[in-house]
């Protein structure tokens, strides 16, 4: 579960340097940024089993 997690945020952190690479006007990258945080919270939430995720391996706490 742990491997999981872990291979899912580091293709996660990858795909947003990929994205950060990217030449965006500004607007658009402050909002493709908070996207990507949104997407990280949801991500660790649905992980926790606070949030239902099909997506992501859940951790029985």
């Amino acid at each position: 579960m742990i491997v999981s997690l872990i291979i899912t945020l580091v293709v996660f952190g990858l795909v947003w340097w990929l994205v950060g690479m990217l030449p965006l006007p500004s607007p658009v990258a402050q909002i493709v940024r908070v996207l990507f945080i949104i997407m990280l919270i949801l991500i660790l939430l649905s992980a926790f089993g606070i949030l239902p995720g099909g997506y992501v391996p859940q951790f029985k706490l």
